[in-house]
């Protein structure tokens, strides 16, 4: 049975006219559930992490201030949301999450978080509404347990998985992938693996040929026994805040592309949700639960 993090926390209040829409983690289960691509029971409820296995991916001065809610002014600011308590524990549950999603796509081949892939979020720092780095944190407690040896993180999310490269920059067995926009945010770009910047515009056909020549390459070559997938869906021509010219249809095959992927080579993938910021929240929920009803066509679920 196809497993799904899921938790009220992720659903926090934002002042009136905040950019970030919240409300698309209420609306992909709920749009889930109305298709019938899932029932109640998919959806497992995570805990709040404890704050070791958060040290595992991030700076422990940074993680204490953070929890403690001691951070300064400008780190908020970098961030982007009001701090408050609950905020940060949302951060702990929705971390959680994507561990557990982790263990069990180890059981049937892939998972999901509705909400995280918060990759902009480095070691020692929060940044673009990320305050901890769900993935990474994943990532790390899979190989601290040695229940992964090499991990493969393919961020497709219109702006560079900065946070994610800067964790791993010279970890050896956790490999970073990642396509954005080279003139997008952030403007001050970290050092993945493997980089594929790409210029303003870039549509369904040409985004789709390097995805297709560049992933088996990178299973062939890393040989990893998981992946991360951060399935942003801000490359939509649709999106404020992306500078791509992608369809409904092309995010939708970038999807499969990924999952045919993982499939092929026998890798489980855990998916957090990443980025979108379409104007109307109907496209950015539709590109959303098309990463699901992808999957699950795909793994037969």
């Amino acid at each position: 049975m196809l497993k799904i993090a899921h938790h009220t926390a992720y659903i926090h209040p934002l002042p009136e006219g905040h950019r970030f829409p919240m409300m698309k983690y209420e609306l992909i289960p709920e749009q889930l559930l109305y298709e019938g691509l899932v029932k109640a029971d998919n959806f497992f409820e995570p805990e709040m992490v404890e704050k070791e296995i958060v040290y595992l991916a991030h700076n422990k001065d940074y993680t204490d201030n953070l929890l403690n809610q001691t951070l300064d002014p400008k780190m908020i600011r970098r961030i982007g949301f009001p701090m408050s308590e609950t905020l940060v524990q949302r951060e702990l549950y929705l971390i959680d999450g994507s561990i557990k999603a982790s263990l069990e796509a180890m059981k049937i081949g892939v998972s999901f978080n509705t909400a995280g892939g918060t990759h902009h979020a480095g070691r020692d720092f929060g940044e673009g509404f990320c305050l901890l780095n769900d993935q990474a944190i994943a990532a790390a407690y899979l190989y601290s347990e040695r229940l992964a040896r090499k991990i493969l993180i393919i961020d497709l999310d219109v702006h560079q998985g900065n946070g994610t490269a800067h964790i791993f920059e010279d970890h050896p067995d956790i490999i970073t992938f990642s396509i954005h926009g080279e003139k997008n945010f952030p403007f001050k770009k970290e050092r993945s693996h493997f980089d594929l910047p790409l210029h303003d515009g870039v549509e369904d056909e040409e985004y789709l040929n390097l995805l297709n020549d560049k992933l088996p390459e990178l299973f062939n070559h890393i040989e990893p026994d998981f992946v991360y997938y951060q399935s942003g869906v801000d490359v939509l021509a649709t999106d404020k805040l992306g500078k791509f010219k992608m369809t409904l249809e092309g995010c939708r095959l970038r999807d499969e592309i990924v999952f045919q992927n993982c499939k092929r080579f026998k890798v489980p993938v855990e998916v957090s949700m990443g980025g979108g910021y379409s104007v109307h929240l109907k496209d950015i929920v539709n590109a959303h639960v098309n990463t699901y009803r992808t999957a699950i066509d795909i793994y037969d679920l």
